[in-house]
């Protein structure tokens, strides 16, 4: 009898171990995809992609004997919706969840409407990263420069990155709640490509292939800390707004009894209404840049690049928004490093090799039309492709969590990979052969 005590309270003990451990386990993966996926979801982020795609949407089932009911907890709800204060004892209707997904557009309209919204406000990206180097620059401020390490999109990147906490972070969730197509357009097409980390590193680049490799290393350093410092002051500004904003609802709202007016855009009709109104400013915004640089081409300059990068640049936003599906998937079907955002990581490494290899290219050839071409798909296409903006999310996220070297180590894998690839692709050719 002694024996049989003896072995039961062995096997209590071993089973608390293993489900201590196993809950250690899932919390951890879930931390490591939650850091992973702060930035950018890309097309899994889609209501039509949510309940319907397999993959897309990781469900945890709670069943609780006393109750019997089942209760479902929503990750991706929670970063879609980072400031939505969710019932972890909800029970969640099978019919509610169809009905819901009913009323959305078709699978096909969805991603057909919310390429548009990316398109849209990438162009928009574009132009405002454009200014920016404008007003620092040489020619206005005199704040930025090719020949420094305070690089002409710093500007671009640190607002870029202070915009993201405020609308990608605090009030993406506000913003989600009226449109998910509008929240998506916002972070991975405005603020994406507003922001630029090939530029950043192919500066670094040709700085190193000057001679002024300390004045590189400071470039990534500098650069890194003002980009951390910027997300950061905007998560707290955003904050203080947000507090300001529920104080005045508060008073408001003892006065006036609240407002019921619906703003979400949750129906068909208006989904449609708002899709053909971008999709006719992204047709009137292709079409003048198409006229202004075939009226500029044969002149070149910075005028036909623009123009040039502003048409190509929406393709750079739709590479960028497919890969980011493969945040927090991890590697294999193990799922081994899902904290690393590897579709994030491949889109800045990716642009920051094939804007290396276009400045070579550049180089070797160096024609007005071919200028024209590669400055622009340069700034455009691979300005739009790669983002800082994300990858500040992304650092933020991990450097609040439970294990703060993985934002480095996140950081140095990103800025170490491009930077030597940089140096193959770009630095030896001019080295050697005088490129």
């Amino acid at each position: 009898m002694e024996r049989l005590s003896c072995t039961g309270s062995s096997i209590r003990r071993r089973s608390t171990s293993i489900s201590s451990h196993t809950s250690h386990h899932t919390d951890n993966d879930d931390e490591c995809e939650r850091v992973s996926e702060a930035g950018d979801i890309g097309d899994r982020a889609l209501p039509s992609t949510r309940l319907s795609e397999s993959g897309s949407i990781r469900s945890s089932f709670d069943i609780r004997p006393e109750e019997n009911e089942v209760v479902v907890s929503t990750e991706e709800e929670e970063i879609l919706h980072p400031n939505a204060t969710l019932s972890t004892g909800a029970v969640v209707d099978s019919e509610a969840i169809n009905h819901e997904t009913r009323r959305g557009l078709p699978k096909l309209l969805d991603y057909a409407s919310c390429m548009v919204h990316l398109a849209v406000f990438g162009i928009l990206g574009v132009l405002t990263r454009y200014l920016l180097q404008k007003l620092f620059g040489p020619g206005v401020g005199n704040v930025t420069s090719n020949k420094t390490l305070l690089y002409l999109d710093l500007p671009s990147n640190m607002i870029g990155s202070f915009l993201m906490g405020w609308f990608g972070i605090v009030f993406k969730g506000d913003i989600s709640n009226v449109s998910e197509h509008l929240a998506i357009a916002i972070t991975t097409g405005y603020l994406g490509s507003l922001t630029t980390f090939s530029g950043w590193n192919q500066k670094m680049l040709e700085l190193s292939v000057s001679g002024h490799w300390l004045f590189s290393l400071l470039g990534f350093v500098v650069g890194l800390f003002l980009v951390a410092f910027s997300i950061i002051f905007g998560i707290e500004t955003a904050k203080g707004f947000r507090w300001l904003l529920s104080k005045l609802s508060m008073s408001c709202g003892a006065g006036n009894g609240g407002s019921n007016i619906n703003t979400k855009v949750d129906s068909n009709s208006r989904q449609l209404t708002i899709m053909m109104m971008f999709l006719v400013i992204l047709i009137m915004l292709w079409g003048v840049c198409g006229v202004l640089v075939k009226a500029e081409f044969r002149h070149g300059g910075n005028a036909a690049e623009l123009w040039f990068a502003c048409m190509v640049g929406p393709i750079g936003v739709w590479i960028r928004w497919f890969l980011a599906r493969l945040n927090g998937r991890g590697l294999g079907k193990a799922g081994l490093l899902k904290w690393v955002p590897f579709g994030t990581l491949i889109a800045n490494v990716s642009a920051a090799f094939v804007m290396a290899a276009l400045a070579t290219v550049k180089k070797a050839v160096h024609t007005r039309a071919c200028d024209t071409v590669v400055s622009g798909t340069q700034f455009g296409l691979l300005g739009c492709l790669s983002t800082v903006s994300t990858f500040a999310a992304e650092f933020n996220a991990m450097r609040e969590s439970d294990y703060p070297w993985r934002a480095y180590a996140y950081a140095l894998i990103t800025i170490c990979i491009s930077f030597v690839i940089g140096i193959l692709v770009y630095c030896v050719p001019v080295w050697t052969k005088g490129v």
